[in-house]
Formats: structure tokens, sequence, C-alpha cells
């Protein structure tokens, strides 16, 4: 397999740990829905790949909002990811621990660094099963790293607010689409949030985030297959886009499939349905069952 700037294999990441002069990080970024009772960070603790530290995007967050890992300040995200010994100039290769998809929250933490004007990060393509295996090694062994620092350069293109969304049904200028699985988005498939029901916000389009992916080898798929993808939903990747899901995670697998399709610059609406369905305008929430 091939890699890109966007995804690494195992095989290069061995080769990478045992062989290279560049200053980098392993991180895991598991993270799970509500509903399937997993924990990553006690996972984390019983293995993973040696070296890795774990990115949490439930504590690298705005908590003072009632929502689901709102996007942090860039000061927050400064102090996180400097205590995780990370500085501007050091290369990070992100992984999950998803039995089922190639990649599940990885691409939440690629695309928080991009937010935060930090493009030298890679995501492990198919993740920890993947890398078990092929023979990876794992450890419950914590590194101790010392703090660095870390300079956040916030990109606002790539961050979109539900005014914002809101704005855009009366008057468009981006395409809206919405990850998560085509029952959800057509509110005949229960959310992972037993407060939240399904549906979806007015003019948006569904690309179901697991119709990027070949399951079977636990990769994405090529970047003719992503353009054929977005091409046959209806969407212009020459135009601006924004990507949705049920709380922010998902949605970010969008605009990686569309980064690998050369399409670089889709912004994520952080809040998604989670608050659309909560706090967004009655009128423009369709499909919800009453």
């Amino acid at each position: 397999m091939t890699t890109s700037a966007n995804l690494v294999s195992v095989k290069w990441l061995k080769e990478m740990m045992v062989s290279s002069t560049l200053k980098f990080r392993i991180l895991d970024g598991s993270w799970h829905l509500p509903s399937t009772g997993r924990n990553a960070a006690s996972e984390y603790k019983e293995q993973h790949i040696p070296g890795a530290l774990f990115f949490d995007i439930d504590e690298c967050a705005d908590k003072s909002k009632n929502l689901p890992h709102m996007i942090p300040s860039p000061e927050f995200m400064e102090d996180y990811v400097g205590a995780l010994g990370i500085t501007n100039d050091t290369y990070i290769i992100v992984y999950d621990n998803n039995p089922q998809f190639p990649l599940f929250s990885a691409q939440r933490v690629w695309w928080m660094f991009r937010l935060f004007g930090h493009t030298k990060i890679s995501i492990l393509e198919g993740g920890l099963p993947s890398w078990l295996s092929q023979g990876g090694q794992v450890t419950s062994d914590v590194i101790h790293v010392p703090r660095e620092k870390f300079v956040a350069k916030f990109n606002k293109n790539l961050l979109k607010t539900m005014d914002e969304v809101e704005k855009n049904i009366e008057n468009p200028e981006f395409t809206l689409l919405d990850a998560r699985p085509e029952g959800r988005f057509k509110g005949q498939a229960p959310e992972p949030r037993s407060d939240t029901k399904p549906g979806c916000i007015m003019n948006s389009t569904n690309i179901p985030f697991m119709n990027t992916m070949n399951l079977e080898q636990r990769v994405m798929k090529s970047p003719e297959e992503l353009k054929q993808l977005f091409e046959d939903a209806g969407v212009d990747l020459t135009k601006p886009i924004v990507a949705s899901c049920g709380s922010g995670v998902s949605a970010c697998i969008l605009a990686l499939a569309a980064s690998i399709a050369g399409k670089d610059d889709v912004a994520i609406y952080d809040g998604a349905w989670t608050e659309w369905f909560h706090y967004g305008p009655a009128q423009f929430k369709l499909n919800v069952p009453e």
C-alpha cells in the first residue's frame, strides 16, 4: 500500500520507529460512541503502540458548553499539546482502536491539529487492529515526556458555527454534508445519545462515513473512488463544503476523504446534529420522529 501525507501504513510506521531521525510522536486518539460502553482511556492503559501517548478528545475540549467535545480555545490546545511533548516541529502519527472501521476517531485528532495550524500529522490506516494483525508490538507502559512549547495558529476557515449553518440554509454559500448512517439521517434509526432524536438539517446531503472505506481491507478508498463518491452524491469538490455528523467526529472522515481526493479545505460544523437538535431552529429540522 502506498502512503500519503494523510495516511500511513503499519509497515511504514514500523520502519519509522526503527530508523527515522525525525522528531515524532505517536498518539492514541481512540474514542467510542456513548452507546458502546467502551472506555478508550482505560483501553489505552491496557495496551497501546510502544511510545504512544493518549489524546483524549473529551478532555481536550471546551467543557463550558453543554455539548460533547467542542473545540477548545487555542490557549487550551497549546497547553494540552505541550504536555504531550509536542512542538510545532513534531511530526505526529495518530491511530485509534476500532475493530469495525479502519479509522473512527483518529481523523478528529488529525483535523484538530490542522485547525490549530499543525499539518505535520498522519493517520495510521487500519489503527491498532491492523497494527496487531501485522505483528506490531503493544505495551501497557506509559512513557513520561518533558513539557514542550506548542503555538496554535487557529484556521477559522476550517470551523463553522450553528449560526453560520442557519444562514447558509437561506443564503447558500456552501454544501453541507452529513456523515451519519442513512437511518439516523432519515430519522429511522436511533442516535447514540438517549436525549437526542434522529433527523437532519434542512438542505444537507448524506454521505455515510463508512462509504468512504473499503472495510474488508481496512483502508480508505482510493482518490479516484472518493472523487466518484462525492460526484455520485451531487457534490462539487471545487466549491465550499462543510461536514457535519452527530457530534463532530465522523464529519472529519468526510474532510479526510475530500483531502485524499484533492480538496484540503473542508470545514466542520463542530456542534453538529447534537447541537442542532437541541438548540437549532425548529423549522430547519427534518425527519425528526414525534
